[in-house]
């Protein structure tokens, strides 16, 4: 009987952790080849960790609740099979993808370390700086002149590891202070409003997505300064073009022909033409992104949110655009997503009018530096211009809104890109490959 140690896969970028939240099997129980065995959450997505072989399993290592590594043992699996060419690949591909994890977080370490030997060893005023106060310094963005206002307690005056880290506890108390209360004009100290209960009042605490849902937004209206343009577009032409195909397409496809990929469509083109909309603002820097992965906005069943992401939109015809969003926009409902189908992300559209809304304001999915709105399309009437003259028509009309990061995207570059969009919209002749 072969035993088979069960991994954490990677799970994404950046993602070097996850939490254990549910076993589903237990000590003793029979398993087959890719059954779910354990649900795992890392701050970006709730997964299922499959078997890697039929067996039985003999040992849970990762009790539920415990944080796990990436490349670490959740339990132990034991199989009297042989394991198959393309399953042994499949293991070796896995292994190779946590090993490129770790060797990617060894070489930030590195890096970081090299940055601290490379800088100097005394402060502006003389004081000695260790090569552990340099990596510190390093890692956490201190700069020579902060250091100088640090007093040492070391030998001679020296800055030990304890004073560096004394002075980061410190600023970081001051940032929550200016970010919990701020004075107003009388100079009174202003908290956040104390909530009044009411008798019958129902308490529903909030669950995990939630609270990082709620986080990431007030992070981003921290970050970035938002401003909202909006336009209307005539997608009259649009819409008769899809009603017309989309029978077509189910029938050839086996996929429904909405909306959403069109304007997925849309946007990628015009984020083509104006690639300076498609950035993220890194300290001073603008990162100009070579791709562009689109999220798209999901509503899941329990009201929360989640954003999976079509990777290098623009290079994709409609036909791929179309079974792209329908995937993963079934797969998010059902908690199937991968990790990797959520992260990446360069711009993102969501869609008020799947309830009937005309508008809205959407808050920037940070790092990202700018976010698409699309309202509802409505029959209304509308001035058409003719060579006889203006007459007066029944249109299908619809309002685009961008909301973007005013620090680095003006609102001339801004209406320009909105524009296009409403340009594309309104001559839109997807071709079904």
């Amino acid at each position: 009987m072969a035993k088979l140690n069960i991994l954490l896969p990677a799970m994404g970028e950046g993602v070097i952790e996850a939490t254990v939240t549910k076993w589903l099997v237990s000590e003793g129980a029979a398993v087959r080849e890719d059954d779910p065995l354990v649900e795992v959450a890392t701050d970006k997505v709730d997964s299922e960790v499959p078997s890697p072989a039929g067996g039985k399993i003999i040992s849970i290592v990762a009790p539920e609740g415990s944080v796990v590594k990436v490349g670490q043992v959740l339990a132990v699996i034991e199989s009297s099979m042989s394991i198959s060419p393309d399953a042994e690949a499949k293991i070796d591909n896995e292994v190779e993808r946590i090993r490129e994890t770790i060797i990617e977080s060894r070489n930030e370490k590195k890096e970081t370390e090299e940055v601290s030997r490379s800088l100097k060893s005394r402060t502006p005023s003389g004081k000695f700086i260790s090569p552990l106060v340099r990596s510190i310094a390093a890692r956490e963005g201190i700069s020579y002149s902060e250091l100088d206002t640090v007093t040492g307690t070391g030998m001679d005056g020296r800055i030990t590891r304890d004073d560096i880290l004394k002075m980061l506890d410190a600023r970081n108390k001051t940032k929550e202070t200016a970010v919990t209360a701020h004075r107003n004009d009388t100079g009174k100290m202003q908290h956040k409003p104390e909530v009044q209960q009411s008798s019958g009042d129902e308490i529903i605490a909030m669950d995990r997505v939630r609270k990082l849902i709620a986080d990431h937004m007030v992070l981003s209206k921290k970050t970035s300064p938002h401003v909202t343009s909006f336009i209307d577009a005539d997608v009259t032409k649009l819409v008769l073009w899809r009603n017309s195909v989309k029978d077509r397409f189910l029938a050839a496809e086996g996929q429904k022909l909405t909306l959403t990929p069109i304007f997925i469509d849309a946007a990628a083109r015009a984020l083509y033409e104006y690639p300076m909309i498609n950035i993220s603002v890194d300290g001073n820097n603008i990162i100009k992104r070579k791709n562009i992965n689109i999220g798209m906005a999901t509503a899941l069943p329990d009201g929360n949110l989640i954003v999976p992401v079509i990777k290098n939109a623009n290079e994709k015809n409609l036909t791929g655009l179309a079974k792209s969003v329908n995937d993963l926009a079934e797969r998010a409902r059902i908690n199937k997503l991968k990790p990797d189908e959520i992260t990446g992300g360069t711009f993102t559209i969501t869609n008020f009018g799947s309830y009937n809304n005309l508008a809205g304001t959407p808050i920037i999915n940070q790092p990202q530096a700018a976010i698409l709105g699309t309202g509802v399309v409505r029959k209304m009437p509308a001035v058409i211009e003719t060579p006889e003259g203006d007459v007066i028509a029944i249109r299908h009309i619809m309002i685009l809104s961008l909301s973007y990061d005013h620090r680095v995207i003006d609102g001339a570059l801004a209406g320009k890109y909105l524009n296009r969009v409403k340009q594309i919209l309104e001559n839109y002749n997807g071709e079904i490959a």
